[in-house]
């Protein structure tokens, strides 16, 4: 990226956090609602190398909420949509598009490399799980989002481990996943402390979700483009400073 398009950044972090910053590898795995705006917070920030990871196309009822969808990119691989953005973006980027579920069989794929930073933002509960599972396993950094669909209120958002997570549904399916696997619990994760009540029970199954051969058709939640993008936009800051931090 030319110094006129970091130059903000240089000003806010200066030159030694900016290196930091170009120098840095991240894996982002989920490129959805809150995926699609952690990337674009990594991509302006100057982040040097990036993995984009996900298997879906982009459908009609993605355009509320992820950055990705728009009437022209329908039907294309998000992590395809995703790279062309990142390098328009910053030309200087190193992008590698996966399109892959995450399972086991692929999980050496999206954290080959030892990247500095993995991004996890899955909806689907058992691959996040084991995405998270593995990523500890392997001793890599992690921010992990939590659940932002039926959210409405902006200031509830919040950092920190999830062993600390109050009334966040997927939070609790998840460590309890995790805890059966014997997986600690000190990584970090974005979550809302805003409790989801009666919406929760307003599930409808999504006639759009086609998994090809993998996964399946599963209850879709509300959610607003707003508080899903504030998601993506506070993994992102969690990111950069984490990234910036003096190793």
């Amino acid at each position: 990226m030319s110094d006129d398009r970091l130059a903000r950044i240089r000003l806010m972090l200066g030159e030694e956090n900016l290196e930091r910053l170009k120098n840095s590898f991240v894996t982002v795995v989920g490129l959805g609602a809150v995926g699609s705006y952690a990337v674009e917070g990594l991509a302006r920030s100057g982040v040097g190398r990036l993995r984009l990871v996900d298997f879906d196309v982009l459908r009609a009822s993605n355009i509320n909420r992820q950055l990705y969808a728009l009437g022209s990119t329908l039907g294309r691989h998000k992590a395809e949509v995703a790279a062309e953005r990142v390098l328009d973006i910053n030309p200087r980027c190193r992008v590698e598009k996966l399109n892959a579920f995450a399972a086991e069989d692929t999980f050496a794929a999206i954290l080959d490399g030892r990247p500095d930073l993995v991004i996890d933002a899955i909806d689907s509960l058992g691959p996040k799980a084991g995405l998270i599972a593995e990523t500890v396993r392997r001793g890599l950094p992690l921010i992990a989002s939590m659940g932002a669909a039926l959210r409405t209120d902006a200031a509830a958002v919040r950092v920190g481990p999830i062993k600390d997570v109050r009334g966040c549904p997927l939070a609790a399916k998840v460590r309890n996943l995790l805890r059966k696997s014997g997986t600690h619990l000190d990584f970090t994760c974005v979550y809302s402390l805003e409790p989801v009540g009666e919406l929760s029970k307003r599930r409808q199954v999504d006639p759009e979700t086609e998994f090809f051969e993998k996964g399946r058709r599963r209850a879709a939640l509300g959610s607003l483009p707003t508080l899903t993008g504030i998601f993506g936009l506070t993994i992102a800051n969690a990111a950069i400073q984490l990234l910036t931090a003096k190793r």
